[in-house]
């Protein structure tokens, strides 16, 4: 398997794919005429075209038959071009020495903080790849990326992660605050955005802070939790260096996680090796999965191989080249695939 950057011949694809995604990514309309302007968009990105806060990096996951079976996604910068809103979730005290009660009590605020922060999105792999290596190299591929290029991304990176709601699409914090103020239905809202139509947030959404003591027990429980689907890729992020900030997303409250570049696992992990292919002599416990990349932007490719290091050379297969389209002696990006060793260079 390998990512790579989405092209306009991916389309029917992600039409298939999206019909998979049901209601939890509006990033992904089964609307043909929407993804394929997502599609021109990013790939405009990739060849640079689009000013910063415009750019949209999509990449797709296909296996070595050439079934796309999955994306994911960064955005350059949010709330540059248009607000980006959160609520920060913030601790209020309030005491009376009269009465002998000190009050302790969780308010709502709204917030731009998360403006001009790059935004890992859009991730979805196919439910029958589930399971295996798939979702760890489509999760992590973008942050390689990132560690690659760190000079088109904000000093920080942020992932809005799907909250808590039932099968139905029924979110409890959404029944308990937003209905009140947006009369349409969480879905509806979520796919309002999810298209780029957020001005109905500005104009509808409370100005003053809410007290979380007025929700309802179960909207108090979904703040900061994500769908059941989801935690997998929370873990996977919080390995990397990903923490939860005190923010939550405005319509089902799941949690925003925040890493600074600087401390995120792959970009101090990242290293630039040569490309040889392994030999038979050595001995297989030596190896380990690494994460690569080779190419530059519009033509890169990223892939996952069990490989090991000597003298700043990854050798790795034949498989290996073949997925990267890359040659022995091409220099590339490497990082340890797992967050809980560094790797081992041969002496």
């Amino acid at each position: 398997m390998r990512v790579r950057p989405v092209r306009a011949t991916d389309l029917d694809d992600l039409i298939r794919l999206s019909a998979k995604a049901g209601k939890g990514l509006t990033s992904l309309p089964s609307d043909r005429t929407r993804l394929a302007a997502r599609i021109d968009h990013a790939e405009r990105t990739f060849k640079g075209h689009n000013v910063y806060g415009e750019g949209d990096f999509l990449f797709v996951l296909e296996t070595d038959d050439s079934q796309v079976i999955g994306m994911c996604g960064l955005m350059d910068a949010v709330g540059i071009q248009a607000p980006w809103y959160n609520y920060r979730v913030s601790l209020s005290v309030a005491s009376s020495d009269t009465l002998g009660v000190i009050k302790h009590q969780d308010i709502l605020m709204r917030s731009n903080d998360l403006t001009g922060k790059s935004e890992l999105c859009s991730l979805f792999l196919d439910p029958g790849f589930r399971g295996g290596q798939a979702g760890r190299l489509l999760s992590k591929s973008r942050l390689l990326f990132v560690a690659h290029h760190p000079e088109r991304f904000g000093d920080s990176l942020v992932a809005e992660l799907r909250g808590v709601s039932d099968d139905s699409g029924r979110s409890p914090f959404w029944e308990s605050l937003g209905r009140h103020f947006f009369d349409m239905t969480f879905s509806d809202a979520d796919w309002l955005t999810g298209i780029g139509n957020k001005r109905f947030i500005a104009e509808l959404m409370p100005r003053y802070p809410i007290y979380t003591t007025y929700l309802s027990d179960e909207a108090r429980a979904a703040i900061a939790q994500v769908h059941p689907d989801t935690q997998g890729a929370r873990r996977l992020l919080e390995q990397e260096g990903f923490h939860y900030n005190h923010h939550i997303d405005i319509f089902d409250a799941g949690p925003a996680l925040e890493c600074p570049l600087d401390r995120l696992r792959l970009v101090n992990d990242r290293v630039s090796v040569t490309l040889a292919t392994l030999e038979g002599s050595v001995k297989s416990t030596l190896a380990e999965p690494f994460l690569v990349l080779a190419g530059e932007l519009d033509h890169c490719r990223m892939t996952t191989a069990l490989a090991y290091m000597k003298d700043e050379i990854l050798f790795v297969d034949d498989d290996t080249l073949r997925r990267l389209e890359c040659l022995t002696g091409t220099t590339v990006s490497a990082a340890p695939l797992a967050a809980t060793r560094q790797h081992r260079s041969v002496s």
